[in-house]
């Protein structure tokens, strides 16, 4: 009995050694499948980033920014009337909020009378002028004639033909005829100071008086508030009878086909950026299946922090490294913004493509022209004007 037991004993433990070896070369297999896959993995992860990685930088820390027209009044007054609201579409020049024009159009009333004034006042000097030009002319008359009485009457009483009170009179009347010829020529002086070297439109007074007009007039235009760009309207806050002062907030109007975006890159990242490099975006709004294409405008000037009201005391000593962000500014093609218009404040995902390096890091022109600008306000100054000839010319 005992050696059948022994027997058992020896037949399993031959079995149980195969096992043990099929299962370590089935391990040992699968780990070095595993470690394949893993050294493959690594190889296809490198060859990505030689071939291709290392040639983008990506970030989801971008945001659409645009410009944001604030309508506000340059004329204190009451609010009599609302042209549009938030969201609503508005072109250029269309009027946004009215304002009461009663003050206005008295003031400039008003003005307008006090040129008409200057106007013919200054013709009166003019006037004035002429007049006491002509009284010299009488005068230097009556005094040429007074010396040669005198100068006759000189030679007469010489020989006796006269008597002396008579040659005393011719004398007193030479002394007043020279006197009122040299009051004449003071008062010719006085006049023609105040008109010389100028005609009636552009005298001093007239001009004065016609700055008040023009500030007059504007005050008066300044009770409509025309939309200085096209756009959508955003923060309406102004209602009707609102009291409203001089650069206080009414609304804004944001005009979306000039947006841009604003992507805040890790300083790591900014190495081979430069201006004019292709951008392709994505928006959360769209998805992937729209797909933005731009290029980098500008590179950030200085990290968020810096320009912040409170700057980072970074000399603690409890300092700890934190990796910063600049901002990169990219202008986007209009084309595809007019087809899928984004709004202000979306997300972005960002990918530059860093292949073409050669590129500024900063600007290097000037910019010629305006970044942005409106038409609406330099239209003003030919219409008051033509109000300004119009009342000099009628008071001429």
């Amino acid at each position: 009995m005992t050696s059948h037991s022994s027997s058992d004993h020896a037949a399993g433990g031959g079995t149980a050694t195969p096992l043990k070896v099929s299962r370590l070369h089935k391990r040992r297999v699968a780990l070095r499948g595993l470690l394949g896959i893993i050294v493959i993995a690594a190889i296809a992860a490198t060859a990505y980033y030689v071939l291709v990685g290392r040639w983008y930088e990506d970030t989801d820390d971008a945001y659409v920014n645009g410009n944001l027209v604030e309508i506000t009044p340059q004329v204190p007054g009451t609010v009599i009337s609302i042209g549009a609201d938030d969201n609503d579409l508005v072109r250029v020049g269309q009027p946004l909020v009215k304002l009461d024009p009663s003050n206005a159009n008295v003031a400039l009333a008003q003005a307008e009378a006090a040129l008409a004034q200057a106007v013919r006042r200054v013709r009166g000097m003019v006037s004035t002028a002429h007049t006491a030009a002509a009284d010299v002319a009488v005068r230097q008359a009556a005094f040429a004639q007074a010396n040669a009485d005198y100068q006759r009457r000189r030679g007469l009483a010489k020989s006796g033909a006269i008597s002396a009170e008579e040659l005393s009179h011719a004398h007193d009347a030479l002394i007043s005829s020279e006197s009122a010829l040299a009051a004449a020529k003071a008062k010719f002086t006085t006049a023609e100071a105040q008109v010389s070297g100028t005609k009636i439109a552009n005298h001093p007074d007239v001009e004065a008086a016609a700055a008040k007009v023009r500030a007059a007039w504007l005050d008066d235009q300044h009770t409509v508030l025309p939309a200085p760009v096209s756009g959508y309207v955003a923060k309406r806050t102004v209602q009707v009878g609102q009291r409203v002062q001089p650069g206080t907030p009414l609304m804004a109007v944001v005009p979306l086909h000039q947006v841009w975006v604003d992507a805040n890159f890790k300083e790591t990242q900014m190495r081979e950026m430069r201006i004019g490099q292709p951008v392709t975006l994505t928006s959360d709004l769209y998805g992937d299946s729209v797909e933005y294409h731009g290029h980098i405008a500008g590179l950030g000037i200085g990290t968020g922090s810096a320009f912040s009201l409170l700057p980072a005391q970074n000399a603690s000593g409890n300092w700890i490294k934190i990796v910063q962000r600049l901002p990169v500014r990219i202008r986007l093609d209009p084309g595809e913004l007019d087809k899928h218009p984004l709004r202000i404040g979306l997300s972005m995902e960002v990918t530059v493509n860093l292949h073409d390096r050669a590129g500024a890091l900063l600007a290097e022109k000037s910019v010629p022209d305006p970044v942005f600008s409106t038409p609406v306000f330099g239209e003003r100054r030919a219409q008051v004007d033509a109000l300004i000839a119009r009342i000099v010319r009628d008071n001429l």
